[in-house]
């Protein structure tokens, strides 16, 4: 395990590729066509890579769908369209509330002009201004405090409901932010948390990048089968999630490797991080409780870089993976 010194060397653009993949199979450019190919080309759910193979160098619009029904029961299309629409209607029904609300004192403010027109007339008595004063600003008064009273509970009431909306699409971010295996960080959450790494330059010099990949991995589910294999992933996200800080990031990025941003540590603090998950990792026995088969011994490779050694978030995927 060693930090990365290679040269700088251009970096495949993912999204160039997966751009071209599509438009090779004649596929409409669209958000949730792209979503698919996404998904599939990182290696993220690789049952989903299989039955896009499975379409071959034709696939319909109808055949994608499907697809992303079958694997994408979230619905992100609708999730999003559904929290816009109902957004828009919240924020227009608190618009009509202010719009009232104004109605309502410009009224006010149109009986107060003809209270003091009438205090100030001097064809009218004094008990009578004071008779038809008192009339006119106890209505009034009356009248604006209990719709500001009604107008203060339908902002609230609006402010719970978008509220509300907020919180769904917030944990729509969180489910479509995790890898549903391991339960870490999933590749388009790492991609996202990669480039943020360069927005703060004085982060760089204690920023590192940490991949790890499982050695093997394919005997491994050759061996056993798929769903072993998944159980030995799950095991080892538990393991290296339990080796770091609780600020560190954590993720799957694709297949058998995983990822790591440390942020506040030194280089050689980073290795030791690295070595321990390591070492760790090496030690812990894979073993079915209740056939007593050992899947071991499961050991991964490790590869560093810090954020200073590259200018960018591609050179620095490079270099850690040259490392690993």
């Amino acid at each position: 395990m060693t930090t990365a010194v290679a040269p700088k060397t251009q970096v495949p653009d993912v999204a160039s590729q997966i751009t071209f993949a599509m438009r090779s199979m004649g596929v409409a450019p669209i958000p949730r066509n792209y979503e698919l190919f996404y998904e599939a080309y990182i290696g993220s759910n690789p049952a989903l890579t299989r039955d896009l193979a499975a379409l071959g160098n034709q696939a319909s619009q109808e055949e994608l769908d499907e697809l992303g029904a079958q694997h994408f029961s979230h619905g992100a299309g609708r999730v999003f369209d559904d929290a816009h629409t109902r957004i828009a209607a919240e924020l227009e029904s608190v618009l009509r509330v202010l719009r009232q609300e104004q109605t309502s004192l410009e009224s006010y403010n149109r009986l107060l002009g003809e209270t003091y027109s009438r205090i100030t007339s001097k064809n009218a008595s004094s008990a009578d201004l004071i008779q038809n004063a008192l009339h006119l600003l106890t209505e009034a008064t009356g009248s604006t405090m209990a719709h500001g009273e009604r107008t203060v509970e339908n902002v609230v009431q609006r402010s719970n409901e978008m509220d509300q909306v907020r919180k769904e699409l917030d944990e729509y971010k969180r489910i479509a932010n995790t890898d549903s295996l391991t339960r870490l960080s999933n590749r388009r959450a790492f991609d996202d948390r990669l480039a943020a790494v360069f927005n703060n330059p004085a982060m760089r010099p204690i920023t590192a990048l940490v991949l790890a990949d499982i050695d093997n991995f394919k005997k491994i589910n050759d061996t056993y089968g798929h769903p072993v294999g998944d159980k030995i992933l799950a095991t080892v996200a538990s393991v290296i999630r339990a080796n770091v800080r609780r600020d560190v990031f954590v993720a799957r990025t694709g297949g058998e490797e995983f990822a790591l941003i440390i942020e506040g540590n030194t280089a050689d603090e980073v290795m030791a991080i690295a070595e321990r998950i390591r070492r760790t990792l090496e030690a812990t026995p894979f073993k079915n409780s209740r056939t007593r088969v050992n899947y071991g011994p499961v050991t991964v490779s490790v590869g560093v870089c810090m954020a200073s050694n590259t200018e960018d978030a591609g050179e620095l995927y490079h270099k850690t993976d040259v490392a690993l």
